[in-house]
């Protein structure tokens, strides 16, 4: 759900080019079909490996981009805290939204994940965060760019 009030204070159609932009997953494919929950309302949270960094912080806006790296929404970090992967519960496997949104889902997919980058660790540290959907970007470029 977009946050009310936000489209007409801050015109994000116009201004999102100035902020950090991103794609979920690690394939085009699946880029799209996690924005479209994102889009959906479905998926208000991510992860990602430690090892990655912090990549946000509460209260920081960026641009989620599709498989094709067009930026098309701009989200706002809500929270953001380190969890190790085989703590993650049933509410945070939820609000990622995929699948059945079953905390046995988010472990299966999850796992799959990490196992191609060569990272997973039952163990591993992630940072979770939980976001909102700000704006869509209605007409995104049509040539990709820092996606």
């Amino acid at each position: 759900m977009i946050a009310d009030g936000l489209r007409s204070e801050v015109p994000w159609e116009t201004q999102w080019e100035t902020l950090d932009r991103f794609a979920f997953g690690d394939q085009p494919v699946l880029a799209d079909r996690l924005l479209d929950l994102v889009l959906r309302g479905l998926k208000t949270a991510t992860c990602w490996p430690v090892e990655e960094g912090q990549q946000t912080e509460v209260g920081r806006r960026s641009a989620v981009c599709d498989g094709n790296g067009r930026p098309r929404a701009v989200l706002e970090t809500v929270s953001i805290e380190q969890m190790a992967f085989d703590q993650v519960n049933q509410e945070f496997a939820a609000k990622e939204g995929e699948g059945d949104s079953s905390l046995d889902h988010w472990r299966t997919s999850h796992r799959e994940y990490f196992e191609r980058a060569g990272v997973y660790r039952p163990d591993m540290l992630l940072w979770c965060e939980t976001f909102r959907l700000i704006s869509i970007i209605e007409t995104p470029p049509q040539s990709p760019d820092g996606c």
